[in-house]
């Protein structure tokens, strides 16, 4: 077959074959049109001829390979469409080199190649820590807490808190004991305002973590920091479950966990742990608050006799204190309704301080709200309080030391005291006099504390905070607590309030569970000590039950707590479980109870007995006294120690609840009596008639304790 490469001369055939090599080459230039000299001129000076048929010559190539340029003719193409001369080249063709002519009349600046200029990134993090610092060592220099609390937040970015948390400890650990104690009264002011309580956490997290890397540049960083630790505990801002969480996260070599070992054993373990390191760094600023309420007292009545004003500025600036001037404010508002030529003295003086910037705007707002909120009980002492407090607000305002914000509204807040107001001044009341008790173990003194704040109706309260706190102490505080509630339902806490109150604990058993490792089993001991010690019944249990919902983990607290009273021996383990009202055993109790009541039986004092009972010091445990007396009556034949229980029972000693517990004991055990005290069952009738002729028994008793022995015979 003839080819149609036969119809081209042998000129047209290397003209063809140099285009065909050299087709393949970019143009030096991205313009379309072509060098009168370049190789697809030349094939245009030889065009092929059209035969007679009218068809296009292919030379031998495919038709897809041929295509008509703008002239008409015909011309060959690159396989891939890129085209020759006279042809649009192919779809975003970038194989050749691109310059731009700036002088260009269509010149676009955009078309310019991107350039990547180098630039420095800020992080959030490091502006974060190097504004904090300033602040610190600002705080260092003033003590000023209000304005370091402001600082902080106007600095934003409060997801770094715990950072702060770190670098103030940190730098407070390489400074004297001054600055120590400043880093904690900081840390208690900001808690919770500024600084939520899991930041704190993740701070002081972070400064373990740092341990190490502390002790290289710190001398006794362990010591300092376990101080620090333990006296954020003592302080409230970290719950004790923090050490035991925070040890399972730290190598038992690494600094950190040596830090919590030391905060554990030999700062918060140690007798007075509170008080101790509330002292521990003395510090300029550092005095207990009713040290310094009595300070500002005394300079205010110094003022008074003085009239020196710039004195008084003076000894107020050198208390150092100015996150507490609102007491300053407060003390020298009641001096001026107390001392009525004193009122003129005391508005001067507080406008003096305003002024010159020694109390802040914020603490002058806090003085005289604190005054407002007291206003009913001071009443009582001034009746003209409230009509005074009225007439020097709008004063204090119109000359511009009182921020206007403080207004009508609030003194009305004052004079209402809402039931919201009354309740947070309650807890905060009741938190210091629970302390004490812990310190003091006085109860009397305790039960006169409650009685002078004069609100029975938060009795619910005060019980939820006292095993609240009871729960983050050791055994010795828990049977306190135990001890007191006890004491609290004999003298004046209703057994309603005793249900309400463990109501509330177990509501909040889930929250109490996050600070608290086990807290569910310990609530479960309060509940079951508080039936073995007559302070609930039983059934109470049920009642507390049904307020709360079916599954809720109070629920289960419940459960356990039944468990605990059902099981063998429930009586002694419980009394036992933390042990004992003076830390004694349950057997040495009732060791002692029969050789007081052996000595009175062998003509001893009622005095003495009474004496020695009370000195016992473990009200809960009287039916004890109630069953041995009783059974001793019975041995010996003679009725002496019902005297012994009359005046017990006319003195207050033996409540009648516990004379009820201890015939109920007897009663429950006169079948095994009778083995030895044939009489025992008429015994016990005539000392439960005669118990109840003398109101020292319940006469409801009477009933269920002479069908009691039928049955258990019957059985």
């Amino acid at each position: 077959m003839a080819s149609g490469e036969g119809f081209l001369t042998d000129e047209q055939r290397e003209v063809l074959k140099i285009a065909s090599q050299n087709a393949e080459t970019p143009l030096p230039s991205p313009r379309l049109s072509s060098s009168p000299k370049s190789p697809t001129s030349l094939l245009s000076d030889h065009q092929l001829k059209e035969p007679a048929g009218g068809k296009a010559p292919t030379c031998g190539v495919g038709v897809r390979h041929v295509r008509r340029s703008h002239s008409g003719k015909f011309v060959r193409v690159k396989k891939d469409g890129a085209g020759g001369k006279g042809t649009w080249g192919k779809l975003l063709d970038t194989d050749r080199e691109s310059h731009i002519d700036r002088n260009d009349p269509n010149y676009d600046s955009g078309e310019e190649p991107y350039q990547l200029v180098g630039s420095t990134i800020s992080d959030p993090l490091d502006e974060y820590k190097k504004a904090v610092v300033s602040i610190i060592e600002e705080y260092f220099s003033t003590s000023d807490v209000e304005l370091a609390a402001s600082d902080l937040k106007d600095l934003g970015s409060s997801e770094f808190h715990p950072y702060f948390i770190k670098r103030l400890v940190s730098i407070a650990m390489d400074r004297h004991d001054k600055e120590k104690e400043m880093a904690s009264v900081l840390l208690s002011s900001l808690y919770a305002d500024v600084i939520s309580p899991n930041q704190i956490r993740d701070g002081f997290v972070m400064l373990l973590d740092a341990a190490d890397d502390l002790a290289v540049d710190i001398l006794d960083a362990v010591n300092i920091l376990a101080l620090f630790v333990a006296r954020a505990v003592v302080d409230e801002i970290l719950p004790p479950a923090f050490l035991t969480r925070a040890k399972k996260t730290l190598p038992e070599s690494s600094k950190g966990y040596q830090v919590l070992q030391t905060a554990e054993k030999s700062y918060l373990s140690a007798p007075h742990h509170a008080e101790l390191l509330e002292r521990r760094w003395g510090g300029s600023i550092h005095v207990t608050v009713e040290e310094m309420k009595k300070k500002i007292a005394d300079l205010l009545r110094e003022y008074v006799e003085s009239g020196d004003t710039f004195e008084a500025c003076r000894c107020i600036r050198e208390l150092g204190v100015s996150f507490f001037h609102h007491e300053v404010v407060k003390r020298a508002l009641v001096l001026a309704m107390e001392i009525q030529a004193a009122e003129l003295l005391m508005l001067k003086l507080l406008k003096e301080a305003a002024e010159e910037g020694l109390i802040s705007s914020s603490q002058m707002v806090k003085g005289f709200a604190r005054l407002a909120e007291s206003l009913d009980d001071l009443a009582l002492d001034i009746p003209s309080a409230k009509t005074l407090f009225q007439s020097i607000v709008p004063k204090a305002i119109s000359e511009g030391w009182l921020d206007a914000s403080f207004t009508k509204s609030s003194c009305e807040d004052g004079e209402g005291q809402s039931e919201e107001k009354r309740l947070r001044r309650y807890k905060e009341e009741v938190v210091t006099i629970i302390h004490e008790y812990f310190l003091s173990d006085d109860i009397p003194e305790l039960i006169r504390s409650l009685e002078d704040l004069g609100l029975p109706e938060f009795n619910p309260i005060f019980l939820k905070k006292l095993v609240t706190l009871a729960l983050d102490r050791k055994n010795r505080e828990k049977e306190m607590a135990s001890v007191l509630l006890s004491a609290l339902h004999i003298e004046i806490f209703s057994t309603e309030d005793i249900v309400n109150g463990f109501v509330m604990l177990l509501e909040s058993a889930e929250d109490t569970a996050l600070d608290i490792l086990d807290a569910s089993t310990e609530l479960a001991l309060f509940l079951a000590r508080a039936v073995i010690d007559d302070v609930l019944a039983p059934l109470n249990l049920d009642e507390i039950a049904s307020k709360l919902s079916p599954n809720c983990s109070g629920s289960e607290t419940i459960r356990m707590a039944r468990s605990l009273i059902t099981a063998r021996h429930a009586g002694e383990r419980l009394l036992r479980c933390w042990g004992g009202g003076t830390g004694w055993a349950v057997e040495d109790a009732k060791d002692k109870i029969m050789k007081l009541l052996e000595e009175y039986e062998s003509g001893g004092v009622v005095a003495e007995a009474c004496r020695c009972i009370r000195d016992l010091g473990m009200p809960f445990f009287n039916h004890e006294v109630v069953k041995k007396a009783l059974v001793m009556a019975m041995e010996k034949k003679n009725d002496r120690m019902l005297d012994l229980l009359q005046v017990c029972f006319d003195e207050g000693l033996i409540t009648i609840n516990q004379m009820s517990k201890g015939f109920t004991r007897v009663k429950d055990g006169l079948d095994d009596l009778a083995l030895d005290i044939p009489n025992a069952k008429d015994k016990f009738s005539f000392y439960m008639e005669y118990a109840q002729k003398k109101g020292w028994l319940l006469t409801s008793f009477g009933s269920s304790a002479m069908e009691a022995p039928p049955i258990a015979a019957a059985s």
